[in-house]
């Protein structure tokens, strides 16, 4: 233990005393920490986080590379070593004292950038200090090691040079010590996945940003852990004393059996994308810890309140201030500045009635229909649109639930997702006939993700309850028993009865579908949260609508899918061709419906009279105090996912709906139903951030919410033009 104590005292003496040690493992960091820091924006907050993350990657691998490659070759050029050779000492000595040596110099620079960080920039200290300092330690002892084999294979200063680059440039720009990972070509990003220096990034994001532990970052443990273990003890094998000893050629080629953890890693990681899709976590992460100032909008709240030109203050993805006037200054708040002069802040819409396993046109091909990207790319399209939540009401659960952890833990960036269903219905009632147009082999799959079709009460007490613990937000039952020519059976009272009950104590929102003023009665009788269309056929008497308001049961008109569904083939081909529609819809379901409508011969599938009574039922709940929501039905003929709210509101807007209403539905009133108003819904303050900006007046003209100035979604802000190119 001796040798190892005086030579690491020796070596510690001789590095404080060369000031080029001093500089690179103090100085130069803080020249990258403060140039990252202001082409970040660190004073935003965000950015702060992987501002440190690069500079301490940086740091290691130049303590490891140069510092300890280096400065082994010019040792043993001045014949230093060949003087320790007489002595009765081993290179381990050597080599180990060195490791420890970088790592005692490199400490205080780590202390010194941490502190900067949170003094200056506010960066919270990291959580699980023990973590990063174990992280930290792994990667200068790797990295030094790596950097004595190097030395040790090498003839000459000049060779090391060469040799070091070669290590260290692929690793300083395609590992995310400069450019994070996330926003280099697909091939660079596969090529970084072989580098250690991509493990060490993403272990340091994951310690400080997501107050992860060493134990969920054992790959990059392990991997660092064994370069370490056989390139200190290939290093021992091959140590050279002086320039005179020779080294057998394939001796050169025990880099690459250190490198090799990684080469495994790489190839493993290629093929899983596991840590490529960690560091756009990550990065998803620090761009919702983003810190800016929306000004000078008019700001409709959601709940009914209008600021007529206000500011917005958003931090690490909530609303923290609402100003009734332009606010601080931007710079004062340390925050990006949005300039929203002539533009309206809305919260972001939410549709509370999709179904996202039908496109909402005709595909071309049938393969298209299977398409298992589909279900993320039509959340995406919603989030393009500003919708920033939706509720589905009828889709395989499986893929439901999936889909919403996708969203959720930030996979996939998309509009949030509310799975409610599979549907409660009568055995060969309405909602299983969709699965007759599915290939045989699907078909008892559907069935068993898509509806309920329970015999007795108890059974669909259970069904309830299963719902529950796989993860359902909402239960769907379907009363509607068909229009003329199209009858189904009719979902037993009873049983329905059952189903309520049991939503109820399973703490469920029960939404009911209902085709005419009886079924919106029985499911009132049942406890419904939600009606879901109400009625199409017939009035709904005032003594209904009187119970709705004062129950606070949640009207749900859909017109939407009634409007389509009853005009003309010339009608329909105008839907498709909204500004929205065609940037958010893929071109190949848009071309593909105009050729199938061109096709269309005769009338309309529906009576233009019960789109009418359908508006009439709307204004007169609306006059009655009703609870309006918006939802579109999405997924049914020409009622495509993207820009789907803005249609219905433009239809409300028709059937007379001041349009203040139409937005809270739409905002407020959606998020209530869902059970969400105290995360999102309204402008206030410690709500998420979910916002959409648009240019010109809603309240005076509904269309203006389709003409998108930015959207932000849980406090980032949304790169629209990039939703489409997701993996």
């Amino acid at each position: 233990m001796r040798p190892y104590l005086a030579l690491t005292r020796i070596d510690l003496k001789l590095a404080l005393r060369d000031r080029s040690v001093i500089f690179f493992n103090y100085l130069f960091p803080l020249i990258f920490f403060f140039a990252f820091a202001e082409m970040m924006g660190a004073s935003r907050g965000g950015g702060v986080t992987n501002v440190v993350t690069m500079v301490l990657t940086i740091g290691i691998l130049g303590n490891g590379l140069w510092g300890a490659g280096m400065r082994a070759v010019q040792e043993r050029e001045m014949n230093i070593l060949r003087r320790f050779k007489v002595t009765p000492i081993s290179p381990a000595p050597i080599l180990i004292a060195s490791m420890i040596t970088g790592w005692l110099l490199y400490l205080p620079a780590v202390a010194l950038l941490l502190a900067l960080a949170h003094g200056i920039y506010g960066m919270p200290m990291p959580e699980h200090w023990l973590s990063l300092l174990g992280l930290i330690t792994l990667g200068v002892f790797a990295f030094r090691s790596i950097g004595l084999i190097l030395a040790s294979i090498v003839n000459s200063t000049q060779e090391s040079t060469v040799g070091i680059q070669i290590l260290y440039m692929p690793m300083l720009f395609l590992s995310g010590a400069t450019f994070p990972t996330v926003m280099l070509p697909a091939w660079a990003q596969i090529v970084g996945q072989f580098l250690p220096a991509t493990y060490l990034v993403t272990g340091f994001q994951s310690v400080i940003l997501r107050k992860e532990s060493l134990a969920q970052n054992w790959q990059a443990v392990a991997a660092l852990s064994i370069t370490m273990a056989l390139a200190t003890f290939i290093s021992v094998q091959i140590f050279r004393w002086e320039k005179g000893d020779k080294l057998r050629p394939a001796a050169r080629l025990w880099v690459l059996a250190v490198l090799s953890p990684f080469v495994v890693m790489g190839c493993y990681q290629a093929y899983s994308r596991q840590n490529k899709q960690k560091a756009e976590l990550l990065w998803r992460d620090l761009m919702r810890n983003d810190t800016f100032l929306i000004r000078g909008a008019k700001i409709f709240v959601g709940s009914g309140k209008t600021i007529d030109s206000g500011s917005v203050l958003v931090k690490d993805g909530k609303i923290v201030e609402v100003y009734p006037d332009a606010g601080p200054d931007a710079k004062q708040l340390k925050a990006d500045l949005v300039e929203a002069a002539g533009k309206t802040l809305l919260p972001g819409l939410i549709d509370t009635h999709v179904h996202l396993g039908a496109p909402g046109g005709t595909y071309a091909s049938p393969a298209d229909y299977a398409d298992p990207n589909a279900t993320t790319r039509e959340l995406a399209a919603y989030l393009y649109s500003g919708v920033t939540a939706v509720r589905s009401v009828g889709d395989l659960l499986d893929k439901s639930l999936e889909a919403r952890e996708r969203i959720s833990s930030g996979a996939r960036l998309g509009a949030e997702l509310f799975v409610c269903g599979p549907m409660f219905t009568a055995e060969n009632g309405h909602g299983t006939e969709y699965i007759q147009y599915m290939p045989e082999f699907m078909r008892e799959h559907a069935r068993e993700q898509m509806v309920r079709t329970p015999k007795t009460a108890d059974e669909a007490r259970q069904q309830v309850r299963a719902l529950k613990m796989a993860g359902a937000d909402c239960i769907k039952a379907i009363l509607e028993a068909g229009w003329p020519g199209h009858p189904f059976p009719r979902l037993d009272r009873g049983l329905l009865k059952a189903i309520g009950e049991e939503a109820r104590a399973q703490n469920l929102p029960l939404a009911v579908h209902t085709g005419n003023a009886l079924d919106v009665a029985d499911a009132l009788d049942a406890g419904a949260t939600s009606i879901e269309h109400g009625s199409f056929n017939d009035e709904i008497p005032d003594v209904l609508l009187a119970r709705m308001a004062k129950s606070g049961v949640s009207y749900n008109p859909t017109l939407s899918v009634i409007y389509a569904l009853s005009r003309s083939p010339g009608e329909k081909l105008q839907l498709l061709s909204r500004s929205l529609v065609l940037q958010a819809v893929p071109k190949s379901l848009i071309e593909s419906t105009k050729r199938s409508l061109e096709k269309e011969t005769g009338n309309s599938m529906v009576p233009a009279a019960r789109f009418e009574q359908a508006k009439q039922n709307l204004l007169r709940a609306y006059r009655a105090g009703v609870t309006l929501v918006a939802g579109s039905d999405a997924g049914n003929p020409l009622v495509i996912h993207g820009p789907t709210v803005q249609q219905e509101l433009e239809l409300w807007s028709q059937a007379g709906i001041p349009a203040a209403a139409a937005l809270q539905a739409a905002t407020y009133n959606a998020a209530r139903l869902l059970r969400a108003d105290g995360r999102f819904g309204t402008i206030e303050a410690g709500r998420e951030a979910n916002l959409l900006l648009v240019d010109g007046d809603p309240l005076s003209d509904i269309s203006a919410t389709e003409r998108i100035s930015l959207v932000v979604f849980k406090g980032e802000r949304v790169r629209r033009s990039a939703l489409f190119d997701q993996k």
